[in-house]
């Protein structure tokens, strides 16, 4: 099935380009925040906030429909 060009390719690229830099700000900013965390509570040290992360990001995949399908292989 072929798609057709976007009408406006210099906009779309635009568009797009935005939108992946805006995201990689916004985990810019999670990461930093994230190293304050372990400087502030933890010495410094990465090891708690990565297990706690890892079990966060878990949990969030996980409560919705109570299955980890988002993490299997095809």
């Amino acid at each position: 099935m072929n798609t057709p060009w976007p009408k406006h390719p210099v906009r779309y690229l635009a568009k797009n380009l935005s939108i992946v830099i805006g995201l990689v700000l916004i985990w810019r900013g999670v990461w930093y925040t994230l190293d304050i965390v372990d400087v502030a509570f933890f010495g410094g040290s990465h090891t708690w906030t990565a297990i706690g992360g890892i079990m966060l990001g878990l949990a969030i995949l996980f409560l919705p429909d109570h299955d980890l399908k988002e993490i299997q292989k095809l």
